[in-house]
């Protein structure tokens, strides 16, 4: 596997999610869960975004959206606009997670579990999310 597992404190960390939905909205979750400071690009945006607490830009990715940003995630429906968020994110020294492209992904964010303060990641190396995430609910049960 290619990918060195690491955990990142985002506590108060600009991160950039580029689309608004079910995909978006998991890592958001997730995003603001570890304490960052989220902003969402996106045209349209499922009415869950509304009610948490992001920067909500409602109009398609620029590049210039990746300025002062930690961290991005491209999860749009557009498989090309997702290509030139990891390109310019690459160039800018951004690590970039692509959502459907393992292969664009400077960084995978891996099947999580946490329970009673421990924290769980599986990664299969973004070959198989399903079996990871499997593997997760298995552990799940099994705690």
């Amino acid at each position: 596997m290619r990918h060195y597992p690491i955990y990142l404190d985002l506590a108060d960390q600009p991160v950039l999610v580029a689309g608004a939905g079910k995909v978006a909205l998991r890592k958001t979750k997730g995003l603001l869960d570890a304490g960052a400071r989220v902003t969402v690009v996106a045209p349209q945006c499922d009415e869950a975004f509304k009610s948490l607490p992001v920067r909500l830009v409602r109009r398609p990715f620029r590049v210039t959206d990746l300025t002062g940003q930690a961290l991005a995630f491209a999860a749009t429906d557009d498989r090309r606009t997702n290509h030139r968020i990891a390109v310019a994110a690459k160039a800018r020294g951004i690590f970039a997670n692509i959502a459907d492209s393992a292969a664009e992904c400077a960084f995978l964010v891996p099947a999580r579990l946490e329970k009673d303060g421990v924290q769980i990641a599986v990664s299969t190396g973004g070959v198989n999310p399903r079996l990871a995430a499997a593997l997760r609910r298995k552990l799940e049960t099994s705690l």
